[in-house]
């Protein structure tokens, strides 16, 4: 007989989106032994003005051997920090609605990320971005609590108020997305080739590869985070690795409450 606290609850919305109620707790295969991984530093630039790349010290990750040797630690100055593979380009951005990072295979086109032309990127990427829910980041979060966090609707629906009509939020996930969640607070997601969804909405532009991700609500606001992940057809197997070293680290901040309603600063 089954273990009950093993089985996941799978529910289908719309065509093609599935939604799987994950048990929570650690999944068996976040846990790893601590390995020490190089760490790189990302320059940084936004409201204040540009930050140097930090330089930190490299940091003692739960991941497997194997998947060790391949990645780095990337982190600026300020917010999370993303682990991608070893020898890629990465840059920050941060104001008043939160922080982003980039990290790529390619130089990241610094100039551009904050130009009106900008629309993502076109090729192998990875993004992070934490969005404030007590600031003009609000929208970004009230937007993908529609998507995906139903307990907290409550939000966005208060958030829309500040909206025309015309602007009105999409509830539930986007048709072609993939959502499994892991608990209230974190949604693993995969957006199909040249799908668009909820990676696409936020930063990387849809191609003929797949985009992996997680998004999790964290702090009292809340805040949101959202990773976008597509690696080079020959890494894809770091993937998982990408995602959750994210929610772990995302496990140390205070988690919102299911009554958590938009507050100004």
């Amino acid at each position: 007989m089954l273990d009950r606290s093993a089985l996941a609850v799978v529910l289908v919305i719309g065509a093609g989106s599935l939604i799987a109620q994950q048990p929570q707790g650690t999944p068996a295969s976040h846990k790893r032994a601590s390995i020490t991984v190089p760490f790189v530093g990302c320059r940084t630039d936004g409201q204040v003005g540009p930050m140097e790349a930090p330089k930190g010290a490299s940091p003692s990750l739960s991941i497997a051997p194997k998947e060790s040797q391949q990645l780095a630690y990337y982190s600026s100055e300020i917010g999370f920090g993303v682990l991608a593979p070893r020898g890629w380009y990465c840059f920050g951005t941060y104001g008043s609605g939160g922080e982003r990072l980039f990290v790529s295979p390619q130089p990241v086109d610094t100039g551009n990320l904050s130009s009106d032309d900008w629309s993502g990127f076109l090729g192998p990427a990875i993004q992070l971005n934490h969005s404030y829910g007590g600031t003009s980041g609000r929208f970004m979060v009230a937007e993908i609590i529609a998507r995906v966090f139903p307990a907290y609707k409550a939000f966005a629906t208060d958030v829309m108020r500040e909206l025309s009509p015309s602007d009105s939020f999409s509830f539930g996930p986007y048709p072609k997305d993939t959502v499994t969640y892991r608990s209230k607070t974190v949604v693993e997601y995969s957006t199909p080739a040249q799908t668009d969804g909820l990676a696409t909405r936020y930063g990387l532009k849809k191609n003929d590869n797949p985009i992996d991700g997680v998004t999790i609500l964290v702090e009292r606001e809340p805040d949101v985070l959202l990773l976008a992940v597509r690696l080079p057809p020959g890494s894809t197997g770091l993937t998982s690795a990408v995602i959750h070293q994210v929610e772990r680290e995302a496990e140390r901040r205070p988690q919102p409450g299911a009554d958590a309603r938009r507050r100004s600063r």
